[in-house]
């Protein structure tokens, strides 16, 4: 299992070098629960569960090392990765909002829509709010303490923050077939007349500017992700002398990586300047998917069929980042971002280049 860490700075990576010290008490702890791991996420819900004091939160001076955490997790282990950075986003989503850390918790975060399934928050005669209906892409809902979740009200969709352990949330079971995150379930939840606390206003969660942040920080476990393909990729290469194709594909997938790597660094730099916007989210996480996407598709074509028939490690981090890569929605999110120029575009009334 290789721990080596993940810098986004090609020197650093080349020479090996560490960060500085440790600047949350859980580090540790999450880089060791990754190697044990292996496709279970079990190991990294007990390190977040034992955690002392609040995790760092993106956007607040340190997002670089945030997100080279979450690609140095992801590198040895996806589903670490993936259990590890909606709890992060969590935090993150609470301080902004003003609420304080609770020890002793792991958290979701649950705002996927679905056409067929509908959350509704209703206010109860008291003040309080009570969630019916159901929620869909709910990872580790039976797993975890606590949950933000996105319902709809009068006033249009609102955060709330909840309990997961109560009567009345029932997560779908059986329905997980998925090869990839094969012991991560992202099924669906009940809720019957559940209690739940709202955070911020409706609408906020979305307009708010840490959801950019949030968005791009799973880019950073993608690009984790392609650098554990990437690192079984020069092994091959290094095991036997290596033809001209065999060099072509190990010199675009660094390249490709350069490119991610040098995208996810600027874009850690806007966040902490508050300048990083829905554009530049899009733009990080097209770009990055779509290198990841690539680097998946070189490995195939320079190892062959056999490490994802014979290699348990490879073929378990090569399913689970294909799965974890369908987080980016492809030509949609392009559509979208393309949205988004025209009504800058409009505002400013010039183009952006």
């Amino acid at each position: 299992m290789d721990q080596q860490p993940v810098s986004f700075s090609a020197a650093n990576q080349r020479s090996g070098s560490k960060s500085a010290e440790t600047w949350w008490n859980g580090e540790a702890a999450v880089r060791a629960a990754a190697v044990r791991c292996q496709g279970n996420p079990e190991a990294m819900l007990r390190a977040l569960q034992s955690a002392q004091g609040a995790p760092p939160a993106p956007a607040a001076g340190d997002t670089r090392r945030l997100w080279e955490l979450l690609a140095s997790v992801a590198a040895t282990d996806l589903v670490a990765a993936r259990t590890l950075e909606p709890h992060l986003d969590a935090a993150g989503i609470l301080s902004q909002a003003g609420i304080g850390w609770e020890d002793g918790t792991t958290w979701g975060v649950f705002a996927a829509q679905s056409p067929t399934a509908k959350l509704e928050a209703a206010r109860l005669p008291g003040g309080g709010w009570m969630l019916n209906g159901t929620k869909p892409w709910c990872s580790l809902a039976a797993q975890l303490s606590h949950a933000l979740v996105t319902a709809g009200t009068p006033h249009g969709d609102r955060l709330f923050m909840l309990s997961l352990r109560q009567t009345g949330v029932e997560p779908a079971t059986g329905c997980w077939v998925s090869r990839g995150m094969a012991q991560l379930p992202s099924g669906a939840v009940d809720f019957d007349a559940v209690p739940a606390q709202p955070v911020g206003e409706a609408g906020w969660y979305l307009t708010r500017p840490g959801f950019a942040v949030g968005g791009a920080g799973v880019a950073a476990c993608w690009f984790g992700g392609a650098v554990g393909i990437y690192r079984h990729l020069l092994r091959s290469a290094q095991a036997r002398t290596p033809d001209q194709l065999a060099l072509a594909w190990l010199g675009e997938a660094e390249r490709l990586l350069a490119g991610a790597a040098a995208i996810l660094e600027h874009a850690a730099g806007l966040a902490d300047a508050g300048q990083l916007d829905a554009i530049a989210a899009h733009q990080v996480r097209g770009q990055v998917a779509g290198a990841c996407t690539r680097i998946l598709q070189l490995s195939g074509q320079a190892t062959g069929p056999g490490p994802l028939t014979a290699d348990e490690e490879h073929a378990r981090r090569a399913a689970d980042l294909g799965i974890y890569l369908r987080q980016h929605h492809a030509a949609r999110d392009d559509a979208a971002l393309g949205q988004l120029v025209l009504d800058s575009a409009a505002t400013a009334g010039r183009s952006p280049w």
